[in-house]
């Protein structure tokens, strides 16, 4: 299972010098959960990614980059085609960025 987010929020609380419970307490959650979380046995909700940015000052973008990227990865991990499906997403994402613009 994809966990780049996870590991990323145990080395910043780590380096923040964080307890989990400290965390935990500020995100409203228990702190198995977070626990969990960290391990990637559990996903983070997306409003929960920008409170993490926030206690464990960084920044969001990073947060959410790897969030997403863990989110991508658990979809198409066992499938044959994925990286042929994931350009042609990428390709899509650019096309409807250009759109916005």
């Amino acid at each position: 299972m994809a966990n780049q987010f996870g590991e990323k929020i145990k080395q910043l609380r780590k380096v923040n010098r964080l307890l989990q419970r400290q965390v935990a307490s500020q995100l409203e959650i228990d702190t198995p959960m977070l626990s969990k979380i960290e391990r990637g046995e559990r996903k983070a909700k997306k409003e929960q990614v920008l409170h993490f940015a926030k206690i464990l000052n960084t920044g969001k973008d990073e947060l959410l980059t790897l969030w997403l990227a863990d989110q991508v990865v658990e979809v198409v991990q066992d499938e044959d085609l994925a990286l042929r499906a994931m350009q042609v997403a990428q390709d899509e994402v650019k096309f409807n960025s250009r759109k916005k613009i």
